[in-house]
């Protein structure tokens, strides 16, 4: 399906090969940044130029919304929770803004459904008060699942118009774990007990409300399965619709999205099917505890770069992943090459020698005493030093290959 979402374009297989060959050139041994090298060669083909440039604008998009199933019991906080964080976001006093702080990162908070009033400054894009409660009643209306993936796509293209060259999704909602886990249970074919995790920590009869609620949920839902927009319909809801439709449209625009954790993995699975290829401009940030998650990232086929036992939200885990990420393009942008820098490489194996004998590269160093250099693999100075008694070495055939 493509519910108007434009084609995806590939990251720019040039860049990322003219990344690889950048990365065998810098002065360090092939390979020993290990994941930094292959985020590094991302960046690249995302950004369609080697070196990359590093990330200016960094921006997260908090997306608000209730959900009617916190009323059964399977949240350990009250919806009233969702607008006091909304307004705790906007003060900067939660954790997403204390970790954007710390990521050189920008915060926004939008309203797509909390079930209260919120501040015009952030509910241009509201749909609705509250998605329904999927174990007895679809979470939206047709209307209403075009209108929350339109305020998707259109807050991609405000945040990308602005200026943004990498976007999180962040999210907050009491319940929302339980239509995020109804879909990806749904998509991936995982039964109820193996998916459902703890979400804001209840207790073990919390535990099998939740699992009664998303039971019931997925059975509402299969009749739509192989349908994303009526699936989010169903059993979704207006706050994950709108994660959706940002997460597909930043692909159409060409630009990385650092991955949260199950609630927006949970929207990426369907933003995959409506606009195929997406994936491709998706980085996992971390590995959630909630078991639907790490179901999610294997449908993905998609490796997370932490993992650190949060289940938070926000867009917590990306912002602790996103310095990770400025690393990897830094390593790649900003390392000197052997030639650069003067540092030999195996690749000048021998220098001939007066007696046309030549001096291994890998096995030999030079001395100051005015002895020759050693057979290959050996060092002209006692067991245990370098190059004589001196004790200094020539740098300049040392091999930097490990």
């Amino acid at each position: 399906m493509s519910e108007g979402f434009a084609p995806v374009t590939p990251p720019d297989p040039g860049a990322r090969a003219a990344a690889e060959q950048r990365q065998a050139s810098l002065t360090k041994p092939h390979g020993s940044l290990g994941r930094l090298e292959a985020l590094g060669n991302w960046v690249a083909a995302c950004q369609g130029v080697c070196p990359p440039r590093q990330f200016e604008r960094a921006r997260v998009v908090v997306f608000a919304g209730d959900h009617g199933v916190a009323a059964h019991g399977v949240s350990a906080y009250p919806s009233e929770v969702t607008a006091q964080m909304v307004a705790n976001f906007q003060a900067g006093g939660a954790a997403v803004n204390a970790l954007a702080r710390v990521a050189d990162a920008t915060v926004r908070v939008v309203d797509i459904a909390v079930a209260a009033e919120t501040d015009p400054a952030v509910s241009a894009h509201k749909v609705r008060r509250s998605s329904g409660a999927i174990d007895r009643a679809d979470a939206l209306s047709t209307e209403e699942v075009a209108a929350a993936l339109a305020a998707g796509r259109a807050i991609a293209d405000e945040e990308i118009d602005g200026g943004a060259d990498l976007l999180i999704a962040g999210d907050m909602g009491i319940g929302n774990t339980t239509p995020a886990t109804v879909l990806i249970a749904t998509l991936t074919g995982t039964e109820p007990v193996k998916a459902v995790g703890r979400g804001t920590g209840v207790d073990d009869h919390g535990w099998m409300r939740k699992v009664a609620a998303i039971r019931d949920a997925m059975w509402r839902a299969r009749p739509v399965a192989r349908d994303g927009v009526e699936l989010l319909r169903v059993a979704g809801g207006a706050d994950i619709a709108a994660i959706t439709g940002f997460l597909a449209q930043a692909a159409v625009r060409r630009t990385p999205v650092l991955l949260d954790g199950v609630i927006v993995t949970a929207a990426a699975l369907v933003a995959e099917d409506l606009a195929a290829g997406a994936s491709a401009w998706w980085v996992a940030a971390h590995r959630s505890t909630e078991p639907a998650h790490t179901a999610a990232l294997s449908k993905l086929k998609l490796d997370p770069i932490l993992g650190l036992e949060m289940r938070l939200g926000e867009g917590s885990g990306a912002l602790t992943a996103l310095p990770v990420l400025r690393s990897a393009v830094a390593v790649l942008a900003e390392m000197a090459t052997f030639a650069d820098a003067g540092v030999s490489t195996a690749a000048a194996d021998t220098a001939t020698t007066p007696t046309g004998t030549s001096a291994a590269a890998t096995g030999t160093t030079r001395g100051h005493t005015g002895t020759t250099d050693g057979p290959a693999g050996s060092a002209a100075g006692p067991a245990g030093t370098t190059g004589g008694t001196s004790g200094t070495a020539d740098t300049s055939t040392i091999d930097m290959r490990k």
